[in-house]
């Protein structure tokens, strides 16, 4: 994903952790999951390891031992455990109608990282995918239980589109998201139209393609990036109409990254327009 070793470590543990934030959970007990060659130098299985540690301090978990084999590519994770309020559990099932979609980190790792992989990122670029990729999505997972979120997902491999087709099919309802709306990465346009996406972002959309509906004017490039593979990405909220104001103002406040892209509806499917109608909220929160 990323060349330097400790950053490496920081977005694994931050993408491992994601799946606790995502049901409402704090963190507190992880175990280092790594498989590694023989040949990887000790001072870059110590960043690794070291990244992933002091991520896992900044989330308020201790890691406890591991588990470690030999592989010939470089693999680490972690076993992450949280506690949560059963009462107050965010989950995929948990999506209503009429809930504003809310969306917590910019789109696009899965083609900047692609790039970097094949030499052609930008430096710039490399860092604002690495520094969203290394962000805990803490703060808007507690926010998100405060205002009361009840439906909600992390975004990760199965890219944007995936994620909610699986939510909505939990939940049993439909969604529709406005293209316009959409937090992007700056360069993620840019590396999609020089065809830099991940193999995971093709099967998405092999796979998830025919159950969205996508507005005609939208190419197949943007069609794509939707469903572009992300790492370590932002949270998927299903926020009430009556608690979406005050959510973004809060987080606009706290600092946290909040974008109103989509809402929940009725009619089981999910559709992809343009434009947000005139009156849908935007976004009040800062980078």
């Amino acid at each position: 994903m990323v060349d330097d070793p400790y950053d490496y470590g920081v977005i694994a543990a931050a993408n491992a952790l994601s799946d606790l934030y995502a049901m409402g959970a704090r963190p507190f007990l992880a175990l280092n999951i790594a498989a590694l060659p023989t040949d990887l130098p000790a001072d870059v299985v110590s960043e690794i390891f070291r990244g992933g540690a002091e991520k896992a301090k900044e989330a308020g978990a201790v890691i406890a031992g591991g588990h470690s084999i030999q592989d010939r590519e470089p693999k680490y994770g972690l076993v992450a455990l949280g506690m949560a309020d059963p009462t107050k559990l965010m989950t995929k099932r948990g999506a209503r109608a009429d809930d504003f979609l809310v969306l917590t980190k910019p789109l696009g790792t899965g083609v900047t990282t692609t790039a970097l992989r094949a030499g052609k990122a930008l430096p710039e670029d490399i860092r604002e995918a690495t520094e969203w990729m290394g962000k805990l999505n803490d703060g808007a997972s507690r926010l998100a239980v405060l205002f009361g979120v009840r439906g909600a997902t992390d975004v990760s491999g199965f890219g944007l589109l995936g994620h909610t087709i699986e939510l909505a099919e939990a939940s049993g309802v439909g969604a529709e998201y406005f293209f316009e709306a959409m937090p992007w990465l700056s360069g993620a346009r840019r590396y999609a139209e020089s065809g830099f996406f991940p193999g995971g972002s093709s099967d998405n959309g092999r796979y998830f393609g025919a159950k969205v509906g996508f507005d005609l004017s939208l190419d197949e490039i943007s069609r794509m990036l939707l469903f572009d593979a992300q790492t370590s990405g932002g949270l998927l909220l299903c926020l009430p109409p009556g608690s979406l104001n005050g959510f973004l103002r809060e987080a606009a406040r706290k600092g946290v990254a909040a974008w109103p892209v989509g809402r929940i509806s009725l009619q089981k499917d999910v559709k992809v327009h343009r434009m947000a109608p005139d009156g849908f909220p935007g976004r009040l929160a800062g980078e």
